[in-house]
């Protein structure tokens, strides 16, 4: 997978937000986006930048089964819902284990949020229908 520690770090800081703030994912997308982030949640925490994490989810996803989902989320329309077992299956046992690691949160846990909070922050961070540039 295209540039795995930025999308490690892209997906363990949307588990860890959605997790500790479960009612602020719009403040965190904004944060991600330069705006004011939740402490020690930002940009800056994800190695190689943001544009390039965000392309290499949505390559990963097309690649791996989920591309009229992620594409649903990068487009202007409607977005199309994920659930946690279809987000695992996805990500690979690989990387979830990583994003485990990294955060200290149960795999459950970092499904169950991920599936909320990915579509809402894509759908965020891409509000023309296309991904930033690197």
């Amino acid at each position: 997978m295209a540039n795995m520690p930025s999308l490690t770090a892209l997906l363990g800081l949307a588990a860890v937000a959605g997790w500790q703030n479960r009612d602020k994912i719009a403040e965190f997308a904004k944060g991600l986006s330069g705006g004011a982030a939740p402490a020690a949640v930002s940009a800056q925490a994800i190695p190689g930048g943001l544009a390039g994490a965000l392309g290499g989810l949505v390559s990963h996803m097309q690649a791996n089964g989920a591309g009229d989902v992620v594409n649903s989320w990068v487009g202007t329309g409607a977005n199309l819902p994920i659930n946690g077992a279809q987000l695992s299956q996805v990500l690979g046992p690989d990387m979830m284990a990583k994003i485990t690691a990294s955060t200290g949160l149960t795999t459950d846990q970092i499904t169950s949020q991920l599936s909320a909070v990915l579509p809402q922050l894509i759908n965020h961070l891409t509000p023309n229908g296309q991904l930033p540039r690197a």
